[in-house]
């Protein structure tokens, strides 16, 4: 077999096709390595989002008082109750469950708090949605940023032409399959680099800059390489000038997250109070249990005594069966009062984040220590207060503001669109061999302009319609906010005068009902008592010492509810709260600054209305 042609050439053109898979395989190799790459960077993206959701959430912390200082959704707490104290003794008011609480932990009220901070999956979704928002907010941010773009794809095609048709102006080599038809193999690549930058107040640019690789496989090894590098610049004039709407959603999304902030420190507060009430009704309804207990036990004795004055003629078989019924009825309410317990302390610990096997009791001296500590201040004034420093009525009239701008941009859409375009590129000449990069003087560029008339509006006319009606709503939600503050100050403040009320009442009606029953059971004990006054004590006895229970339990959490409805409950990171002790002093300290409590606050209400103010703008 003989080989015509220039055996160096044709080792030439063997070295470049060694070269040219060389080259491909290498590409190949690169387009590999990248995919893996981004493949790898999972972790990457998730720490870089943590760090400018945070830095973003840091940024507009200060504009919100009382805001959790280190603000994290990462749940590294683990659950551990081994350093609390163990309950050694038992209960013999909790009948068959007094065993479950030997070596149960005791939780205290401070411990229950940092506990439901740590591991509560309704303070958790809350948090998270603070996230969220601020993730919104650093991708509406990106938009006006410089926004880089780049990839490249390769493309391998086979294609057969009739041999009778047009010679191929490239003039490259072909393979015959047959004496009909030709084959060619073109291999060809693209890779490209762009960037888009939205300049407020300026406009939209837009810059590529684009490699073009056409190479045939088989025959000719001709190979043909050319860039392009281009830049579009636009600006509306008109409808939408400056990019209204892309800074509508960014203004909209730095707002969004203030409000966020808000809501968040507001359900702290709201979410403190409400751990705190089902610490201390839990506390009630165990008082209860013994209390019902002890009316059992009282109940028994009068039964066993009674039995024994019968069994001698000296009282009447009817007065017998009237303690007997009363025994009964003591014991079912005992029962009852021990499950209704079991069943809040179960409940307690979801609402803390715990297991409900959790062997937990809670700290019966934070009932013991409860006292009256009445608020010295007036309706109007806590009202006053409340206006200027409630985080939701703030949301509302801002929120209102935002339906200003969306009516202005909503008019905006009714105009007719008319932009300003502006195109220029630079190329490359078109080469065989080796990479060329475009050349300044073989340019091109256009400028041109477009009118787009409002024939059409009708879905622009609906939604400016539309944005008007949503701006009187948001106007009305705003009056609605401030009504249903005033009444919840006023309902907080008859809540706390009832409590009170009650407590004073309930205190007389435990020493009343202590004094009939010792004259009962002195009566008794000669002989003399009646079974109905006997059953009517010893009922006024647990009901006044169970509603006594109840008012002290129901005057703190009206309280602790009265300064949240005021919107001047202090959180601290643990979750525990303070209470207002005295007021502030200028307006550079404000009502949300001001440590919180257990005694009875004296406040200025102009200061706290000034400063407050003065802290939102």
């Amino acid at each position: 077999m003989r080989i015509k042609g220039n055996p160096g050439r044709w080792n030439c053109c063997l070295r470049r096709k060694r070269d040219g898979s060389r080259k491909l395989s290498l590409q190949l190799i690169a387009i590999v390595c990248a995919l893996a790459l981004a493949g790898c960077t999972a972790k990457h993206y998730r720490r870089f989002a943590d760090k400018e959701a945070y830095r973003l959430i840091g940024q507009k912390s200060p504009l919100v008082t009382n805001m959790e200082p280190h603000f994290t959704i990462e749940q590294t707490n683990r659950l551990n109750l081994e350093n609390l104290l163990e309950a050694n003794g038992t209960n013999d008011f909790l009948g068959d469950a007094a065993l479950l609480e030997v070596g149960a932990k005791i939780v205290s009220l401070d411990k229950a708090l940092d506990l439901a901070v740590k591991h509560s999956r309704t303070y958790q979704n809350n948090k998270e949605q603070l996230y969220l928002t601020a993730l919104s907010l650093s991708f509406a941010r990106h938009q006006f940023t410089p926004i880089f773009s780049g990839g490249g794809s390769a493309t391998y095609s086979v294609d057969t032409a009739p041999r009778d048709t047009t010679t191929n102006i490239l003039g490259q080599s072909v393979v015959h399959h047959n004496d009909q038809f030709r084959e060619t193999r073109p291999f060809h690549s693209q890779g490209s680099i762009a960037v888009e930058w939205l300049i407020r107040d300026i406009g939209k640019i837009s810059a590529a800059f684009t490699a073009d690789f056409l190479r045939y496989i088989s025959g000719d090894p001709r190979t043909m390489i050319s860039s392009e590098l281009g830049a579009t610049f636009t600006r509306p004039l008109l409808r939408d000038a400056g990019f209204k709407t892309d800074i509508e959603n960014l203004t909209q999304a730095e707002r969004d997250l203030l409000y966020e902030l808000r809501n968040f420190v507001r359900f702290r507060k709201d979410f403190s109070v409400q751990v705190a009430s089902a610490y201390y009704g839990v506390l009630g309804n165990r008082d209860t249990a013994q209390n019902s207990f002890l009316n059992f036990q009282s109940s028994r004795k009068a039964g066993d005594r009674t039995r024994d004055l019968a069994a001698e003629g000296r009282t009447t078989q009817t007065d017998l069966g009237r303690i007997e019924q009363q025994e009964l009825s003591a014991e079912s309410t005992w029962v009852n009062a021990v499950r209704t317990y079991q069943r809040s302390l179960d409940d307690f610990k979801i609402l803390l984040g715990i297991p409900v096997d959790s062997r937990i009791i809670l700290d019966d001296k934070d009932l013991q220590q409860l006292k009256i500590h009445h608020p010295k201040i007036n309706v109007d004034d806590a009202i006053r207060i409340a206006l200027a420093a409630r985080l939701d009525y703030q949301n509302a009239r801002n929120e209102q503001e935002d339906t200003v701008r969306k009516v202005a941009l909503a008019a905006d859409q009714l105009k007719p669109q008319f932009d300003i375009t502006a195109h220029g590129n630079i190329n490359s000449p078109t080469k065989s061999h080796g990479f060329t990069f475009p050349e300044v003087a073989n340019y091109n560029w256009d400028v041109g302009a477009s009118l787009d008339l409002p024939l059409e509006r009708k879905a622009e006319r609906n939604a400016y319609r539309a944005a008007l009606i949503t701006q009187e709503r948001a106007r009305r939600n705003a009056e609605l906010q401030r009504d249903q503050i005033e009444l919840q100050i006023r309902d907080s403040w008859r809540t706390l005068e009832q409590a009170k009320r009650n407590y004073e009442i309930n205190e007389i009606g435990v020493k009343l009902a202590e004094r009939r029953v010792e004259e009962q059971e002195l009566l008794a004990e000669f002989g003399r008592a009646k079974a109905l006054d006997q059953v009517d004590a010893q009922n006024a006895l647990l009901s006044s010492k169970v509603q006594l229970t109840q008012a002290l339990v129901a005057h703190t959490i009206a309280r602790l509810q009265f300064w949240d409805n005021m919107g001047i409950l202090y959180i601290k990171e643990d979750g525990q709260w303070e209470e207002l002790e005295e007021p502030p002093r200028s307006a550079r300290t404000t009502v949300l600054d001001a440590p919180m409590v257990s005694s009875s606050p004296q406040i200025s209400p102009n200061q706290a209305e000034s400063a407050a103010t003065q802290t939102t703008k």
